[in-house]
């Protein structure tokens, strides 16, 4: 059986969402965070460094995030999380058990890449 989306987007509202490729520099366990998350530090290139929070602890170490590209929706306001300013939204997968699989580019891009 298929499953539904819950909203139909316009094309209009698709392009107003601004996803962009980013390297992971800093990631470390977010002992304040309420749910198991990292705290990261990703790289943009021209649209600079941000920081964000991700529960993604099922399926990464702080270690084997470092370097790794990820696509991050850029244009959402900051949003307070526990005691950091999330500045990005990090994209994953939704697994069966509620673990999160980052969504990543096939080959390395240049930082700041946009999605569309």
């Amino acid at each position: 059986m298929d499953e539904k989306t819950s909203n139909e987007l316009t094309w209009s509202d698709f392009t107003k969402v601004e996803m962009r490729i980013g390297t992971i520099l800093e990631a470390e366990v977010f002992e304040e965070a309420r749910n198991p998350a990292y705290k990261m530090i990703i790289d943009f290139g021209a649209v600079g460094k941000r920081k964000t929070s991700a529960q993604i602890t099922d399926l990464y170490t702080p270690e084997e995030l470092i370097g790794k590209q990820v696509v991050a929706v850029v244009n959402f306001p900051p949003k307070q999380i526990a005691t950091m300013m999330s500045e990005c939204l990090v994209l994953g997968g939704i697994g069966q058990n509620k673990e999160i699989t980052l969504l990543q580019p096939e080959r390395s891009i240049e930082n700041g890449s946009r999605i569309g």
